[in-house]
């Protein structure tokens, strides 16, 4: 492996086939000026090629858990492959990335399956998938601060998730962040994130749609940098998941990819990180991916049922999976373009379905928030169905940390959830402090 990362180089392209419009990464746009399409970055691969797939492969596994910076985190141990350009000392990294493949004999056999992952995203610095993408963003961000390009803020909508990514890795450069919330749509955990890490939060009476469109408005304004998902350097992080599970999988790719999806970036990442590993000889087949959504905020499993002929958003309703309570994605039409690729499905989850898969999985010694819920659900109806057939290799992506939807568990076990199987919820036994008291609930539960 060559030693520097001039050889390099990366920048923005107009995902619309007919245009492929260029902009450097140092330019503040998000869509395409000619067409308005979505940006994506592209790389030169012809560069990259001139390093082997094994060679590659070999230069991962080397960097794999290091301690040393920057390697010690799992996007810039693959720093070729996102912004080669970003200097040491405009890293902006919390250590994310290297979330681990949870497995589980029993819960494999029992769904009958060949191998059966979870990969637990949620185990990182703000306890989700986002801070894969806010790495790679902040830290080209402080790049072009550096490079005397007139940012004085950062801003983002959220239904969660982004808001403490952003807030955070904004902090720890120094950088102002601007969070839009939908008012009463975050759980209390996720709401706090991004106040105590000092963002100015602003919550909207609207839905997240109503707070994209303020964003989008609002970062019209000369210095203030969108950090959504339609900004493709998001993605950039994101994507460095496939190649994550894969090299955790000893480079073999598994049938089956499931993935929830609200505002869609996630999907057409993580359809990126796999599209390179091919492209650059790292692996030679591509999985089936899944994209999972709420029966309550699932635009593109309509568009799905009509072969993706056509799109019309929805107004999302209520749904416990509330970080992808999304009626109009933004990045609808990668999705698209990804799923046709990958010869995708996508399934949808009632409430009910969710809470259920999320529970039932949780008793093989998971710890579920809703959206790995509506994953395991889609999982499921498409087991009973016979798409997934059974002794397939799959994996589920979990993108956030169960411990933040502490009010989705306690609804659960309260029964309070319409429909759901009154069989999985698990009481807490309030006795008396007497040995024999308790020796008879025991025998009793235990049914000895």
């Amino acid at each position: 492996m060559v030693s520097t990362l001039t050889r390099y180089n990366a920048e923005f392209e107009c995902i619309n086939d007919s245009c492929k419009t260029r902009y450097d990464l140092n330019e503040i746009v998000y869509e395409c000026r000619k067409c308005g399409s979505l940006l994506q970055v592209s790389h030169n691969l012809e560069a990259l090629k001139t390093v082997s797939g094994e060679e590659w492969k070999q230069t991962f596994d080397s960097r794999f858990r290091s301690v040393k910076f920057p390697n010690s985190s799992g996007i810039w141990n693959k720093r070729e492959w996102v912004l080669p350009h970003i200097e040491d000392k405009n890293i902006v990294t919390s250590g994310e990335g290297l979330s681990h493949l949870f497995h589980s004999e029993r819960l494999t056999a029992d769904l009958g399956l060949g191998s059966f992952f979870v990969k637990q995203c949620g185990i990182s610095h703000t306890g989700s998938f986002k801070d894969l993408g806010m790495t790679v963003l902040l830290s080209q961000v402080k790049h072009m601060i550096a490079s005397g390009v007139p940012i004085k803020a950062v801003a983002c909508a959220s239904s969660g998730d982004t808001s403490a990514a952003l807030a955070s890795y904004a902090a720890k450069a120094g950088i102002p962040a601007i969070i839009f919330l939908p008012a009463g749509k975050v759980s209390q955990a996720q709401l706090i994130q991004p106040v105590s890490n000092g963002a100015k939060v602003i919550a909207l009476d609207t839905d997240f749609d109503g707070c994209m469109q303020i964003v989008k408005e609002v970062t019209r304004e000369a210095g203030i940098y969108l950090a959504n998902s339609m900004n493709s350097l998001r993605i950039e992080g994101q994507k460095t998941i496939s190649v994550e599970i894969t090299q955790q999988l000893e480079w073999k790719v598994p049938d089956w990819i499931v993935i929830p999806g609200g505002n869609l970036g996630n999907v057409s990442a993580l359809g990126a990180g796999f599209e390179m590993m091919f492209s650059l000889g790292l692996i030679d087949k591509l999985p089936r991916i899944v994209l999972a959504q709420a029966e309550h905020a699932n635009p593109l499993y309509l568009s799905y049922l009509k072969n993706f002929e056509s799109f019309e958003p929805v107004s999302a309703k209520t749904t416990l999976a509330s970080a992808i309570q999304i009626g109009n994605p933004v990045s609808i039409r990668k999705a698209i373009k990804t799923l046709k690729k990958f010869d995708g499905v996508v399934e949808q989850a009632s409430e009910a379905e969710l809470s259920d898969a999320a529970a039932k999985a949780d008793l093989y010694g998971l710890y579920n928030d809703p959206h790995t819920g509506v994953a395991l659900a889609a999982l499921n109806k498409l087991l009973k169905r016979g798409t997934i057939a059974k002794g397939e290799n799959v994996v589920v992506i979990s993108t956030a940390h169960g411990l933040k939807f502490t009010e989705f568990k306690l609804q659960f076990h309260a029964g309070e959830i319409a429909g759901t199987d009154s069989k999985m919820v698990n009481s807490i036994h309030r006795i008396e402090p007497k040995a024999e008291k308790v020796i008879d609930l025991i025998r009793n539960l235990l049914h000895l």
